[in-house]
């Protein structure tokens, strides 16, 4: 991890820094700008701007709640911007521990802040009104409803969650979504995608007990995959082993220090969302008896 350390504040550093003073290659650094990343994470984020401009407008009394909304999808739509457009994205692409981190952001960091900040409305208010109207009524079909809620129940969204982790962390299979670029463009994808599922049926769908044992069986099935990586006697994933001793670091120490981001920081999150929810579980059902004993009372 003081690798890692290392390696972060040297290349944010970088601008004031000597390039002898930084690992080899850290001081050519710089921002991705795929097209395919960059025109959508800029869509959104005019699409949103002027929506929540258009209902901040709207609105004589602006509620706390909105407020925080825009903070959290603003904190989301940045943390995307700092995973697959930053420097964070070019060192991804040649050491796996960063690689690792990038994808725990994207899972653990800025789908749960985009669920928690529920954008579509706003994001609709963006349009014009004839636009606005056909797509609220395509949202509200029974087709639609019935298909989004058969994704988002919390069992549903959960599975789907897991087999994206591990599925893309087959050795042949994420290996070859470094060297291929759509196949990294589909990883990314299913990661952002279904961490979307998972968090707003643990946020919007499940109950709170139930959706506090999904985050606790999903923060346990990706510690055991990261404690597989990080504790495996032998290199699973050889396709960035050439890159890693630019940095100092052998293959198997770089494939050691992404499980350990998987295990420990990754695990945290979730184990702290668990724990939110349980508390907040026990606090609910806490007060039901009290609401029984108002009610019997009159």
């Amino acid at each position: 991890m003081r690798k890692i350390a290392a390696i972060t504040i040297g290349l944010l550093a970088s601008g004031a820094a000597h390039a002898h003073e930084l690992p080899p290659d850290v001081s050519g650094a710089h921002w991705t700008f795929d097209p395919w990343i960059v025109i959508p994470l800029i869509t959104f984020g005019l699409m949103y701007g002027i929506g929540a401009l258009v209902l901040w407008r709207r609105r004589a009394h602006r509620p706390a709640a909105f407020i925080w909304q825009v903070v959290a999808c603003s904190t989301g739509w940045f943390s995307l911007i700092a995973a697959l457009v930053a420097p964070l994205h070019w060192l991804g692409e040649r050491l796996l521990s960063f690689h690792m981190i990038e994808h725990e952001i994207l899972m653990a960091v800025s789908a749960p802040l985009l669920v928690i900040a529920r954008p579509v409305g706003t994001l609709l208010w963006s349009l014009p009104r004839r636009a606005r109207l056909w797509i609220g009524r395509w949202m509200r079909l029974p087709a639609t409803d019935a298909v989004w809620g058969v994704f988002s129940a919390g069992r549903t969204a959960t599975i789907l969650h897991g087999m994206a982790i591990w599925g893309w962390h087959a050795p042949l299979l994420f290996d070859a979504a470094v060297s291929n670029l759509v196949l990294h463009r589909l990883q990314h994808l299913s990661f952002f995608l279904t961490a979307v599922l998972f968090w707003w049926s643990v946020f919007r769908r499940s109950e709170t007990g139930t959706a506090a044992w999904h985050v606790f069986i999903t923060m346990l099935h990706t510690s055991v995959l990261g404690a597989l990586m990080a504790l495996a006697p032998h290199l699973l994933y050889r396709e960035q082993q050439e890159a890693a001793a630019a940095w100092g670091l052998t293959p198997l120490e770089d494939q050691q220090l992404a499980g350990i981001i998987m295990w420990v920081p990754a695990g945290t999150i979730y184990a702290g969302a668990a724990l939110a929810l349980i508390a907040l579980w026990i606090m609910r059902a806490a007060k039901q008896p009290e609401r029984a004993d108002a009610l019997h009372a009159q």
